[in-house]
């Protein structure tokens, strides 16, 4: 008894070549179909990208646009290769649009990145190389997709963040503005002479090139302390230039309040101990 082996004897091989050549066919017209319409997509959108940089489009509303045009060729090239293996592209677009509507439903957290993306480039509150601090963190713009934003931070970590986040909360474009203000506040102690202590932080603005004349430069008692006299140290310089100023002008303050015998009060405790006599 043979119950377990096939009998390939009995099997038309002529018949399975019949049935399976026209598949084959239809199969490698699809992949051709598939692959030559990924290539076309790609030149396309290059193509397309070009055009827009020639015309000095934004590089922000040029990257998106690129990935949009992308998506929506590979669709068709999808659709076109179902075409190619017989299956009926009406019903397949029925399909795919009820398809579609279950997927949105699931994944609607990723059509509000979708949608916040939108947002991002319609009104443009960055752009890709502004520095910005959005949802909590802080870096250089690389890139804005479809869905995420991409954040380079200053200690070189690659930061992705959801478009919807970013829409959803407070963006601070830190370079948006060609002039930035270095807030600082130096204290000194209640037996320093205040003329003085002035007199010397505005010489030391006067003393730096990169603080502008134009906005004026502000020096001003802003607080007497609990234990410090605060002033208020406010100069005016370009953006590219504020952390390289803002440090040489911390040190500066320390190195000039040291010669000139000001000194930087800091908290002091006093203990005072008591001897408790004891009984006799």
């Amino acid at each position: 008894m043979n119950s377990g082996n096939i009998d390939f004897s009995s099997i038309d091989y002529s018949d399975l070549l019949q049935l399976g050549i026209p598949w084959s066919g239809k199969i490698v017209s699809a992949l051709l179909v598939f692959w030559i319409g990924k290539w076309l997509a790609k030149k396309i959108a290059r193509l397309f990208v070009k055009i827009l940089e020639r015309n000095n489009v934004d590089v922000t509303l040029t990257k998106f646009l690129y990935n949009i045009l992308y998506y929506i060729i590979i669709v068709a090239v999808v659709i076109a290769a179902a075409g190619q293996l017989g299956v009926n592209t009406t019903s397949f677009l029925t399909v795919v649009g009820a398809a579609s509507l279950a997927i949105g439903l699931a994944l609607k957290d990723s059509l509000g990145n979708f949608a916040s993306g939108v947002m991002l480039i319609l009104f443009r509150p960055f752009k890709v190389s502004d520095v910005v601090t959005v949802g909590g963190e802080t870096g250089k713009v690389e890139e804005i997709t479809i869905f995420n934003t991409i954040l380079n931070t200053a200690d070189n970590q690659r930061k992705i963040i959801p478009n919807s986040i970013i829409s959803s909360g407070v963006i601070t474009n830190i370079t948006a503005n060609p002039v930035r203000r270095i807030d600082l506040i130096v204290g000194i102690g209640y037996d320093d002479d205040i003329r003085a202590a002035k007199k010397e932080l505005e010489n030391i603005l006067a003393a730096e090139d990169r603080v502008l004349k134009d906005p004026a430069s502000t020096v001003a008692v802003s607080e007497l302390g609990a234990s410090s006299v605060d002033l208020a140290v406010r100069p005016w310089v370009k953006t590219e230039e504020y952390w390289d100023v803002r440090f040489d002008l911390v040190e500066k303050i320390k190195m000039t309040f040291d010669e000139k015998g000001i000194s930087f009060p800091y908290p002091q405790t006093d203990v005072h101990l008591f001897k408790q006599e004891e009984a006799a």
